[in-house]
């Protein structure tokens, strides 16, 4: 039998019980360093008048008890240096790009991220920003969020923000955003300069949210705008579902079931374009020989073969960098609310070609 380390046989009293653990505090290192608490917290701050003997006898005993200072004490002072970001789709690969490039843009600023999945409903996404919040964040990044525009303003007022994937210009929150319109233009350019006409788009599907400057909003838009471009109005075609494998999965059923079905679909993401393809694969429908597919976001896993999907590159490393660049300035007091648009790019793969009838 394991026998418990010197932690765990303190006792509480007479009864025997193992004491729970406990977290060094700034009282501990003092006393392990022989000195007041107040010099210990000068130490800590790196204020001056610490002599070199001073610092380096804290420094050790902050080493051998393990301290870390609370965070949450240090909010009390001022800033912890934290910052949280609401994940709207942990499942979405592309979210993983943006956390990359807010990770190594937040850094450099000497702070910590802390991540919270928000889920896909207003009601979730505004109890984990609260959450976020409540917690003493510096900052918050919101990632696709569905909460509407007033209460992202009031978040901005409450706490440093900046909304990706939000077009348009807040008045107390930055927003940074691909061209969405563009790229949805790219797209069908790209499928009518192929010989496609008939060109599905699907589109994202919230329950009980729908606001004009969301990036499903925007593109499909830029799908109309582009369709009525080229003379195919009276073809335009936009199914609702979610941008998710199980969505990309029901629009791919209901096009097996049409009699005439497009050649081409512009998925809206490209979450959603594996899903359909899988189905689509599943049925024995040729990619990109019965139907082209293009997706939307350039994730790690549309390069992969046999993938291979043709998509829209909208740097999201490059986003997630952005961000954090603009948020850094607010926390340092910038107060002029920003808008920044990324230009996508199209990047041609093998889920596309020429339709074959």
């Amino acid at each position: 039998m394991t026998k418990p380390t010197e932690a765990q046989t303190e006792k509480s009293g007479s009864t025997g019980r193992l004491q729970p653990p406990r977290r060094a505090t700034l009282m501990d290192v003092a006393d392990r360093a022989g000195v007041s608490t107040a010099a210990a917290s000068k130490v800590l701050r790196g204020a001056y008048g610490v002599s070199d003997r001073m610092r380096e006898r804290v420094q050790t005993a902050m080493q051998e008890l393990g301290y870390r200072p609370s965070a949450v004490a240090r909010g009390l002072r001022g800033k912890t240096y934290t910052v949280g970001v609401m994940l709207s789709d942990i499942h979405n690969p592309f979210f993983g790009l943006l956390t990359d490039g807010i990770r190594r843009g937040i850094g450099s600023g000497g702070y910590e991220v802390l991540i919270g999945p928000g889920g896909s409903t207003p009601r979730s996404q505004q109890a984990m920003i609260n959450a976020l919040i409540d917690r003493g964040m510096d900052g918050l990044m919101l990632i696709a969020p569905v909460v509407g525009g007033e209460q992202l303003e009031r978040t901005g007022r409450e706490v440093s923000t900046v909304v990706i994937g939000r077009h348009g210009l807040g008045a107390a929150y930055d927003t940074v955003a691909g061209d969405d319109r563009r790229g949805s233009e790219l797209i069908v350019d790209h499928l009518v300069g192929l010989g496609h006409r008939d060109i599905l788009h699907l589109t994202n599907r919230h329950e009980s949210f729908d606001e004009p400057e969301t990036p499903e909003q925007v593109r499909a838009a830029g799908y109309r705008d582009a369709m009525r471009k080229h003379g195919l109005e009276s073809r335009i075609d936009v199914r609702e579902a979610a941008w998710t494998d199980t969505g990309g999965r029901e629009v791919a059923r209901q096009i097996l079931q049409m009699p005439e079905r497009p050649t081409a679909v512009h998925a809206g993401a490209d979450v959603a374009a594996f899903g359909l393809m899988a189905e689509l694969w599943q049925a024995q429908i040729d990619i990109p020989g019965q139907v082209s597919v293009v997706g939307y976001d350039d994730s790690p896993m549309a390069s992969m073969p046999p993938i291979h999907l043709t998509t829209i590159n909208q740097s999201g490393f490059r986003m997630g960098e952005l961000a954090s660049e603009i948020l850094l300035e607010r926390l340092e007091g910038r107060n002029e609310p920003r808008a920044e648009l990324i230009e996508p790019t199209l990047v041609r793969r093998g889920t596309t070609a020429a339709p074959s009838n």
